[in-house]
């Protein structure tokens, strides 16, 4: 019998965790058979995968009536509903999490998105949230911005897991490799333990082709279209290696510590041009995660090609950020502009699922 496809992504050493969660996949048993069948080692969610499970089912509507007393804000009962299905898949993946030694095995639920230029609101609901949801193998979301550096080093040096989303830009990831480093400190000079803590760094990548793709034409690159965001996935994991690695990081390895694994975000292709499974098949390599919608799963089970690729092309992937320099594409400004635009992409369901959940509570 042939191999699973997803399943062979494993033996490079690459982590496939599910972008997607609801209550119809954990009840029915199919969250259960990606972990079996293909192999599947965590799930993340979003606000936006939130929005669309609440509004386009009723399974959430008698749990938003029994959470609606008068006195709780519609984000409050968001969260209720949101606690309990990642409840119950931290539960479905608390066998990963042990086999794995704690690497795998998470289930990531994200702070409210309207606190993603707030530092403080960020760490105060992080670590609400962790507290509510009562899991050693929940992480905590929080978007890489400016202030979510401050909250992020703040989580970790309580013992928080985090996994750091909306990361488009190199010179960010590494301020949150250091941010990560520092609370791993700051956790361990207050004298406890680190081994325990994971975290991962959400980089994401389609979207960066979707914004440079068009300027690559005007300046005549459009040879480079769909390579950018792989280039900058393979120079994030230069930095990677660099980071972890050397005396600083070793202090902190011989107390446990856990790297912050590279996660591959935003996995799906957006230009139908490109294969399917373009960006999983570009990325594969050791100590790294890719979270993967569902369609991409099943296009990868069908057709996927499992090859060690991370570290290929290194030296072309250099050459690729240096011609948009040299052609005056500035790909520090985009990224902030994917940063900013990425808020607002979450901004918005976040809105739609709260307007969602007023609707329903007033049928009552």
């Amino acid at each position: 019998m042939e191999t699973n496809k997803v399943k062979q992504i494993h033996s490079f050493g690459q982590s496939i965790w599910l972008d997607f969660i609801d209550r119809a996949i954990i009840s029915s048993g199919k969250l259960k058979s990606l972990v079996d069948v293909d192999g599947v080692r965590g799930v993340t969610s979003n606000p936006a995968i939130f929005e669309k499970a609440i509004t386009s089912s009723s399974d959430y509507d008698n749990d938003i009536r029994s959470l609606n007393d008068g006195k709780k804000t519609n984000e409050e009962i968001f969260f209720g509903l949101a606690i309990s299905d990642i409840q119950n898949a931290t539960k479905l993946f608390e066998g990963v999490y042990n086999e794995s030694n704690h690497e795998d095995g998470y289930v990531s639920l994200e702070v409210s998105p309207f606190l993603a230029l707030d530092a403080e609101g960020t760490a105060k609901q992080a670590e609400e949230l962790w507290k509510k949801v009562d899991r050693k193998n929940v992480m905590i979301k929080i978007p890489g911005t400016k202030p979510g550096l401050q909250a992020i080093r703040e989580s970790i040096g309580k013992g928080i897991n985090i996994n750091v989303t909306l990361l488009f830009g190199l010179p960010r990831y590494e301020e949150v490799t250091e941010a990560y480093i520092s609370g791993l400190e700051d956790h361990l000079a207050a004298g406890h333990k680190i081994a325990h803590i994971s975290s991962v760094a959400s980089f994401f990548l389609s979207r960066i082709d979707v914004l440079v793709d068009p300027l690559l034409d005007e300046k005549g690159l459009g040879d480079l279209k769909g390579e950018v965001a792989i280039a900058s996935a393979k120079k994030a994991y230069e930095i990677y290696k660099r980071v972890f690695s050397g005396p600083r990081w070793e202090k902190l390895a011989a107390e446990g510590a856990q790297p912050q694994r590279l996660l591959w975000a935003s996995t799906s292709s957006k230009n139908p041009a490109f294969k399917d499974t373009k960006y999983v098949e570009a990325l594969i390599g050791p100590a790294t995660v890719d979270t993967v919608p569902l369609e991409t799963i099943e296009a990868f089970r069908d057709h996927g090609i499992a090859e060690n690729t991370l570290e290929t092309g290194l030296a072309e992937a250099t050459e690729i950020l240096e011609k948009l320099k040299t052609a005056g594409i500035d790909i520090d400004k985009l990224t902030q502009q994917l940063e900013d635009e990425g808020i607002e992409k979450f901004n918005k369901p976040f809105e739609k699922l709260l307007q969602a959940i007023e609707d329903q509570k007033s049928k009552v």
